[in-house]
């Protein structure tokens, strides 16, 4: 199924391509929420038995939350691509001319949470006319394109 590219040069990116990155990136995150872990352990120390939590669980959302914020909103601000989204050859690009703002990031980050919370559903929206747009691209005025090969 192909989906307009609101009347841009750029063609949308496929879904495929699309989860394919996201696949590749939660494979670069998860490292670094590991890591948090640990230092988080280091500091409220360990236990004597797995099964007690140490670090609060409140303070391990909100630092794995940092992470992905950041984590996105760097290589978005940046290129407008993570690692994922090179190699899968797609890019984040702003509806209004130039560089990603932060705010676009901040809405873009929890537009795609809350489309994860409401079971995917926004994430689904991609396939419904007129915009055919995930949720998080209409919040933020952003949208997925396919990167040309380089010749």
């Amino acid at each position: 199924m192909s989906n307009p590219s609101n009347n841009t040069n750029e063609p949308a990116a496929p879904l495929w391509r699309h989860a394919l990155a996201m696949i590749y990136d939660s494979l670069l995150i998860i490292p670094l929420f590991m890591a948090a872990t640990a230092i988080w352990v280091a500091i409220w120390g360990p236990t004597e038995s797995a099964l007690t939590q140490t670090v609060p669980p409140i303070l391990q959302r909100l630092t794995w939350s940092l992470i992905v914020f950041f984590f996105f909103g760097l290589f978005w601000r940046k290129s407008g691509q993570t690692l994922g989204m090179q190699a899968w050859r797609i890019k984040l690009i702003s509806e209004k001319d130039g560089q990603l703002a932060w705010t676009q990031v901040t809405l873009r980050v929890l537009g795609a949470a809350l489309s994860l919370i409401a079971f995917g559903a926004g994430f689904l929206w991609r396939f419904v006319p007129p915009g055919y747009r995930y949720w998080h691209d209409t919040l933020s005025s952003t949208r997925l394109v396919l990167v040309p090969k380089p010749d």
